[in-house]
């Protein structure tokens, strides 16, 4: 185990470990540590730990110092020229004409360089716009283009639940969000619901996957047949969080050119009340070597690996296209 200092230069950024150099260090306590950036301004998100050496890459830069009231002086000044440096740079990007949209700009602690933040549809040769800015401000110039939802956690906004955006107040990182995550939860496949202000899927849609999971556990299908005390059924309706599994039951069973009958009634189980029919294990497939490759479709991917991009711009019908290719092609 080794004690280290946990840095965030940000309110919701990433965190970052140091080494702490034997300083009497406290959470919220302002420090001045060194980066691959140069010398930065941040705050201590947590008293030090102690962490596995495994979980780090050593050696850890030490923490320089506690900041002083010089050194937050300093950092307020930055803040408040970040103002001017976006008004001189959307000047240069208009006079230039370059399709891109300017989305924040940072000083580093040492004002050795400034960061500008972008959005663009493509790529964007922006060095003449570097030599403009290098020659106005007489310093090191950064232009770093990033997506959608980086542009939508610096700028934050209000999401669909009323309430800050998670990315922008306090979630350090993305994780992976795909359709699978909706489907489990019964979640409606307009893309219009189950997206973000920043046009992607929700990153809440992770929060609770894990327990929608494990619940869904000897859940049945809808339109499954079961076995249950009164005979068997077919499955309707399933509600994971209350556990209630809603059926009919099958009075006569087809027979030939006759239809099944099933019950007028709805009849409600919990999973305890039912049997699922086991599944027949899957036959001994042929060396493919031997067989005929088939088509794939024309760039088509499963419905739960599908891109966020690709999500938010499909309607529900082509969302349920792909979903039941999806299931297609993991039972074949």
């Amino acid at each position: 185990m080794i004690k280290v200092a946990c840095v965030r230069f940000k309110s919701a950024g990433r965190i970052y470990y140091f080494d702490p150099a034997g300083l009497e260090l406290s959470a919220g306590n302002n420090v001045i540590v060194e980066t691959v950036r140069g010398i930065e301004f941040g705050t201590l998100s947590c008293d030090p730990i102690e962490v596995d050496e495994s979980s780090i890459v050593s050696p850890l830069k030490p923490i320089i110092r506690v900041a002083t009231p010089d050194d937050e002086k300093r950092n307020r000044e930055n803040e408040a020229k970040k103002e001017r440096a976006l008004a001189i740079c959307e000047e240069k990007i208009a006079a230039r004409g370059l399709d891109m949209k300017l989305v924040d700009v940072e000083y580093t602690f040492d004002n050795s360089k400034i960061i500008y933040y972008f959005t663009a549809d493509g790529r964007v040769d922006f060095r003449e716009l570097v030599k403009d800015l290098a020659g106005v401000f007489r310093m090191r110039i950064e232009l770093r283009q990033i997506g959608v939802r980086d542009e939508t956690k610096m700028m934050g906004g209000i999401g669909c639940c009323g309430r800050d955006l998670c990315c922008h107040s306090w979630l350090p990182e993305f994780g992976p969000v795909s359709i699978k995550m909706a489907k489990v939860q019964n979640l409606s496949l307009n893309p219009i619901k189950i997206s973000g202000i920043c046009g992607r899927l929700m990153c809440c849609l992770q929060y609770e996957n894990d327990n929608y999971v494990e619940s869904r556990k000897g859940m049945p299908e809808v339109g499954e047949r079961i076995t249950t005390r009164d005979g068997k059924a077919i499955v309707y309706d399933v509600n994971i969080l209350n556990d209630r599994i809603k059926t009919r039951l099958i009075l006569e069973e087809r027979d030939g050119d006759k239809p099944e009958k099933l019950s007028t009634e709805y009849y409600i189980y919990t999973r305890e009340d039912i049997t699922r029919a086991e599944k027949r294990k899957p036959e001994k497939r042929e060396d493919s070597r031997n067989k005929p490759q088939k088509k794939k479709g024309r760039g088509r991917k499963p419905a739960e690996n599908l891109a966020d991009e690709e999500i938010a711009f499909l309607s529900e019908e082509e969302l349920e296209e792909r979903l039941s290719e999806s299931e297609d092609e993991s039972q074949s």
